[in-house]
């Protein structure tokens, strides 16, 4: 964190978790995940986020299951809110005050609320 390198960051839809990594050392959300110790399979219990002291990129990807809602777009609404939530706390207790920006590529699934409104 001193030097400032990107990390890999996995924060459990709850908070109580977050497992976290040089960028170089684990490369992808998958592998930090099993080098923690975890199934690669349970990458849908965490928000996933790479981080900087420049802000936070949010790879926005809503589990189909997600809290067991029944409608995409409720669902995707509840992933949002639950997100920013939980991500700015694990932010707040680490130091970083900075931006949680949502990439290009990962924004489809907001697509889905803009649409539907």
């Amino acid at each position: 964190m001193a030097a400032d390198e990107p990390l890999l960051v996995l924060i459990s839809f709850d908070g109580e978790t977050a497992i976290m990594s040089q960028i170089d050392e684990a490369m992808e959300h998958h592998i930090l995940l099993m080098n923690a110790g975890f199934k690669d399979t349970d990458i849908d219990k965490f928000f996933r986020i790479v981080l900087d002291r420049s802000g936070v990129d949010w790879t926005f990807i809503c589990p189909p299951d997600y809290k067991g809602i029944q409608y995409k777009d409720k669902q995707i609404e509840a992933f949002y809110k639950d997100g920013f939530a939980v991500i700015s706390n694990f932010l707040h207790s680490i130091g970083y005050l900075v931006g949680i920006n949502i990439p290009k590529r990962y924004r489809r699934h907001l697509d889905v609320l803009s649409s539907e409104t």
